[in-house]
């Protein structure tokens, strides 16, 4: 694990780094929100590195504007954050998500049933833009929720 001690000059440049980075994850939810997807391409770097794409999703700052398209327009989400933290490069994102399933995703008709799920994002940036994604999300609760996980069969 690395830690590293900023003192001084730096440590200023780092905090308004940090406060920087926070906002710009904070904007990209606000324009997810608000279905505003095709301004997502300003906050994302052309080379944008998803590592866990969803099924037809490309790459590059392309890939990410069509990610959050396909999210705003099947599932109509609205991302609470919870906690917001930053270090150096990366700003991590713990959120609530409350939705509808309004639109076929990865496949699946709409179901018309609405979910809440947590999540957590981490992002990378790099030169005033988020480079890179990872993320864990309740997938299985979601599926539940919107009725696609197989019932058991009544005795």
């Amino acid at each position: 694990m690395r830690c590293t001690v900023i003192t001084g000059r730096r440590r200023k440049k780092a905090i308004m780094d940090t406060a920087r980075n926070k906002d710009l994850a904070c904007r990209l939810y606000a324009l997810i929100n608000e279905a505003r997807v095709d301004q997502v391409a300003d906050l994302v770097s052309p080379d944008y590195r998803e590592h866990d794409p969803l099924p037809g999703q490309g790459s590059g700052r392309e890939g990410a504007v069509d990610r959050f398209s396909m999210i705003t327009t099947a599932l109509a989400p609205h991302f609470t954050i919870e906690d917001l933290i930053a270090e150096d490069d990366l700003v991590v994102v713990r959120w609530t998500n409350a939705g509808t399933h309004v639109g076929a995703f990865a496949g699946i008709p709409p179901t018309g049933r609405t979910f809440t799920i947590a999540g957590i994002d981490i992002y990378r940036v790099a030169d005033e833009q988020l480079c890179e994604h990872w993320h864990v999300i309740d997938q299985l609760g979601m599926l539940g929720q919107l009725g696609l996980l197989p019932q058991e069969a009544a005795a």
